[in-house]
């Protein structure tokens, strides 16, 4: 593996710590002044109606899960994060639902979902596995199958370690511990290009302030 790669992996390691240590103060770094977008994207998602069977990647303390289970069948929910499944699975208490603790690069489907979905995720995949973070997303999913994902591109002047270009940020924890994580804020118009270009057909929407969603399915050959 050439540095690049090494300090890749390291980056996605220091991201994981960061979400195992931050899992019990989660509530405590969510965005603020963000109630009309929250409102918003629970109107998408239950306009988009996730039916049947959902794979949810990065469930995180679960926060979206209970929302899919209105219109789910079942929900396999993934988290490299221990810690944030045993908050999920605290509150979120019903057989619909199997918690899955696998780091998503490294984990491989054993069956087809009808919905894939994933919240505040996409902007913590760099760009070196956005590509094959979408070969994943496809293998996962039936043939008629479809995606809805949440993001932000959020970014504050102090996380921006390397200017507004970066796509590495510092986040700190109450305790005033720092962590090196990915951040991507993506620009829709070329999310939606780079999408084509990989065979997805998919459809996003600005939400009021710096959340988005988006939804749509493979292109047909």
């Amino acid at each position: 593996m050439r540095d690049g790669g090494v300090a890749l992996e390291r980056l996605l390691e220091g991201q994981v710590a960061y979400y195992r240590a931050m899992a019990r103060e989660y509530d405590d770094h969510a965005l603020a002044g963000v109630e009309d977008a929250a409102r918003e994207l629970a109107t998408a998602l239950d306009r988009f109606r996730p039916a049947g069977s959902v794979l949810e990647i990065a469930c995180g303390p679960g926060t979206w899960t209970a929302r899919l289970l209105r219109h789910a069948t079942s929900v396999t929910a993934i988290d490299a994060a221990p810690e944030m499944l045993e908050i999920a699975a605290s509150r979120v208490r019903d057989a619909r639902v199997r918690f899955v603790q696998s780091n998503i690069f490294e984990w491989k489907p054993d069956r087809r979902y009808d919905v894939v979905f994933f919240g505040f995720w996409l902007s913590h995949v760099p760009a070196e596995r956005f590509e094959t973070f979408w070969q994943l997303v496809g293998e996962s999913l039936a043939e008629d199958g479809r995606v809805f994902l949440v993001d932000d591109g959020y970014r504050t002047a102090d996380e921006l370690i390397n200017g507004p270009d970066s796509s590495m940020i510092r986040r700190r924890l109450n305790d005033g511990s720092e962590y090196r994580i990915v951040k991507i804020a993506r620009h829709l118009p070329h999310l939606v290009d780079e999408l084509d270009r990989l065979g997805w057909a998919i459809t996003p929407t600005q939400a009021s302030g710096p959340i988005f969603w988006a939804s749509g399915t493979r292109r047909s050959p």
